[in-house]
């Protein structure tokens, strides 16, 4: 009896690897077409992914998107979208200061998707490596915390705000993190291995964070998943949510190394002198 419990558990627990690594592979297709293209293409996805989060987070806070003050939500993190991909790259903290009419929980949501948009939108300025670093990273965190912690189990890293994830997962996440942030700095060319690390590591505890704030927010809410647009991953803020922390922390840091290129190349020094750049006197 206790074997039949016990492969029954190991059964549940892979149950939704296939629709998984289905959908997964389609969006990661679609993604590296858009993002390899570039341009309008490019934006387009993100704009899509900003509509799309905005219409998840209001139907949360039980706002319909067929009645104006959802539909507004909707439109309003498209125009933050569009306002970056025209180039108004400091317009995101207007959207984001007056987003707050929509009320707090809303508002907090609807800073996300625009920083985490924008900051994607800028990122590609620089080219394809970087949003490749920024994507790269959290997918491999995500599917190696996945992975390890199905495999090897042990103690809880959060049991109240997420019961499924693991101590012995986040590790894995976060070495998944290092070995894809080497690998894409390798690939980028102009050596940077050891800065790949760094940031991966750095990019992979924020997308960490930012699944664990997601979880905490849906067991609020008592909701399982944000959406069900994607078989096996739920909606686009489960999906994204890992993302939307470490792309704006990437473009913040990208920032004040000095752009949005190969900023895995940056040192500790360069990035404290960009930050001296933006305090006051």
């Amino acid at each position: 009896m206790t074997a039949g419990k016990t492969a029954q558990a190991g059964q549940s627990a892979w149950r939704d690897l296939r629709p998984r690594l289905i959908s997964g592979g389609v969006l990661v297709a679609v993604a590296t077409v858009c993002t390899g293209v570039g341009g309008w293409l490019y934006a387009l996805l993100i704009l899509a992914a900003m509509g799309g989060m905005a219409v998840e987070a209001a139907r949360l806070f039980g706002l319909s998107v067929r009645e104006w003050r959802g539909g507004l939500y909707v439109v309003w993190a498209v125009c933050a979208g569009l306002a970056a991909a025209a180039g108004h790259w400091t317009s995101f903290m207007l959207f984001c200061l007056l987003s707050f009419v929509f009320g707090g929980p809303l508002w907090a949501l609807m800073c996300v998707i625009v920083l985490a948009g924008t900051a994607l939108l800028w990122l590609r300025q620089g080219g394809v490596w970087p949003v490749v670093f920024v994507v790269g990273v959290v997918v491999a965190s995500d599917s190696t915390a996945y992975a390890v912690g199905r495999m090897v189990g042990g103690p809880k890293l959060a049991p109240r705000i997420s019961p499924g994830k693991t101590r012995s997962g986040a590790v894995g996440g976060l070495l998944g993190a290092m070995g894809v942030g080497a690998l894409v700095a390798a690939c980028a060319g102009a050596g940077g291995v050891a800065g790949g690390l760094l940031w991966g590591v750095l990019l992979g505890v924020a997308a960490q964070a930012g699944d664990l704030a997601e979880s905490a927010m849906k067991r609020a809410l008592n909701v399982k998943d944000s959406g069900t647009l994607l078989p096996g991953h739920g909606g686009l803020l489960d999906r994204f949510d890992g993302l939307a922390a470490a792309a704006p922390l990437a473009a913040g840091l990208a920032a004040c190394a000095g752009g949005a290129g190969a900023f895995w190349l940056a040192g500790l020094h360069d990035i404290l002198s960009g930050v001296s750049r933006f305090l006051p006197g």
